[in-house]
């Protein structure tokens, strides 16, 4: 069954859309239930591609590169669990942007969403150190 996308766009925190330091990031929070990813397709940023190896999950103190997602070690995105997803090298100019975002998941396919938000004033800092 496919999820439309705009229930998976209920995952992204609006207005989390942030630079932190070599980079941007933003929150999702999971109100739709939990799930497992087999693979994180890559981001778009204004269309544009992300290798997945500059972008990550971070929960806590725990880094995941979408690129270390597979079906032998997916992803698991706990219910009303917040986490934000890193992206380095890429720094954002002010005013609207969108990201796209799409997850592979078992007996469902791929499921990809977009949203467009405006980057936060003063560029909220959040980060984590790169380890």
């Amino acid at each position: 069954m496919q999820v439309p996308a705009f229930l998976l766009r209920r995952l992204y925190v609006k207005g989390s859309l942030r630079n932190v330091d070599g980079g941007f990031a933003f929150d999702l929070m999971n109100k739709l239930g939990s799930g497992y990813a087999d693979a994180v397709l890559p981001l778009t940023v204004d269309g544009a591609g992300v290798p997945k190896e500059r972008a990550a999950f971070a929960v806590g103190d725990e880094r995941t590169r979408f690129s270390e997602i597979t079906p032998e070690r997916p992803f698991t995105l706990a219910m009303d669990r917040t986490l934000t997803v890193e992206v380095e090298g890429l720094t954002l100019t002010g005013g609207p942007h969108t990201i796209g975002i799409g997850f592979v998941v078992t007996g469902v396919g791929e499921m990809r969403f977009d949203v467009t938000d405006t980057l936060a004033e003063g560029g909220r800092h959040h980060g984590h150190a790169a380890g």
